[in-house]
């Protein structure tokens, strides 16, 4: 009943505060699910491989034509794609030989980014902070555009990838590797990086997972007010500088909100019996994801649940970053339990918290009294 007592809109932070100081995560067994509620101008991910080349891509990745299900995703096709599915259904390949000939063919397969180990960085062994240092032009990337129909997203200032599999920029990952690019004065990149997180929620309307197609349905923890606090020792300037951007990533959690009544939850957000406002993870798609394709598809096969109802308990997972924890499993052991948006994680509602407190500060830096006294 806080929120009744408060009779404000800024009810959903306040109470925010609250959960903020403690370590749970509510259930939300008994909530009417409005899921299926409108997603307004957000992406989901049927601009992602698996949306253009339908029956031929779920054949690559169900027969396991390469061990990982990244790889096929991130290919980049030598045609469009309506030219490499009227040839796939021409003369579909007969075998998994022939269907492996017919992809490499017509796909440009990525390779993994090679990280050499301390002893190849220098010509003597280096401490543990010298070889981190020394890796960084390995794993940074210039700004290209990237060819037609790939799925890689463009970005227009460098940025520092994971490494390995994983070729592009991801969300959460990325402000503790800008913790390392403080330490070690690289704070050109720190801002290089801030700006191009800014510029996807400016074309996408939120951060994307990762700068892939396939992640444009889902987020990823929000972060994106700390790393905008790294770009200046004011913090509240900096807020206020990226004002617009931290207001647009705001309201893309918050998405849906106005609909609800008490006892619903739609998208990231939820009503509590006495009109508490919460949020949980949440992916705007409910098929199988792109780079887990393979995996994902044989584990709604072998589970009694709706398969869209597991896809989107998996894809929330993997906005939490937390893919996979116990945590999110009902039976607290196996992935087939798992049920990710019927839990209020206080990780996220903490960072919602910190957003909203950074919203107000860059607000009030502004002199933007409404905005400072709703937040």
């Amino acid at each position: 009943m806080l929120c009744a007592l408060m009779k404000q809109q800024s009810c959903a932070f306040r109470f925010r505060a609250v959960l903020a100081g403690l370590f749970l995560a509510t259930a939300l067994s008994g909530l009417v699910r409005a899921d299926d509620a409108p997603v307004g101008q957000r992406l989901s991910s049927s601009s992602g491989p698996s949306a253009l080349f339908e029956d031929l891509y779920a054949r690559v990745q169900t027969e396991q034509l390469f061990p990982d299900s990244k790889t096929f995703a991130d290919a980049v096709p030598r045609k469009s794609p309506a030219e490499i599915l009227a040839d796939y259904h021409a003369k579909p390949p007969g075998s998994k030989a022939a269907l492996s000939a017919f992809v490499r063919e017509r796909f440009a397969i990525p390779g993994q980014i090679q990280t050499p180990a301390g002893g190849k960085l220098a010509s003597k062994p280096l401490s543990l902070q010298a070889h981190i240092e020394a890796l960084w032009p390995v794993l940074t990337r210039t700004p290209r555009t990237p060819e037609p129909y790939s799925s890689l997203l463009p970005l227009n200032r460098p940025y520092v990838v994971p490494g390995g599999r994983f070729r592009e920029l991801y969300y959460w990952d990325s402000y503790f590797t800008m913790l390392g690019l403080v330490r070690d004065g690289k704070l050109d990149t720190v801002r290089d990086m801030t700006r191009n997180f800014a510029d996807l929620i400016g074309r996408y309307g939120h951060i994307p997972n990762g700068t892939r197609t396939y992640y444009l349905s889902r987020s990823q923890p929000p972060f994106f007010y700390l790393m905008v606090g790294l770009t200046s020792d004011d913090h509240a300037a900096a807020y206020a500088q990226y004002l617009a951007s931290l207001r647009a990533e705001h309201a893309f959690w918050m998405h849906g909100e106005q609909q609800l009544q008490p006892g619903q939850a739609s998208e990231h957000v939820v009503m509590l019996p006495d009109g508490a406002i919460l949020n949980r993870y949440w992916d705007a798609s409910a098929t199988p994801r792109d780079e887990s394709y393979r995996e994902d598809a044989e584990l709604a096969g072998n589970s009694s649940r709706p398969a869209a109802d597991l896809y989107r308990d998996i894809r929330a997972a993997a906005e939490s970053g937390w893919d996979f924890s116990s945590r999110w499993f009902a039976d607290g052991k196996t992935l087939a339990t798992i049920e990710t948006t019927a839990i209020i994680p206080v990780d996220l509602n903490s960072l919602l918290f910190g957003l909203e407190r950074a919203i107000a500060e860059g607000c009030a830096k502004a002199s933007d009294r409404n905005c400072a006294t709703e937040f």
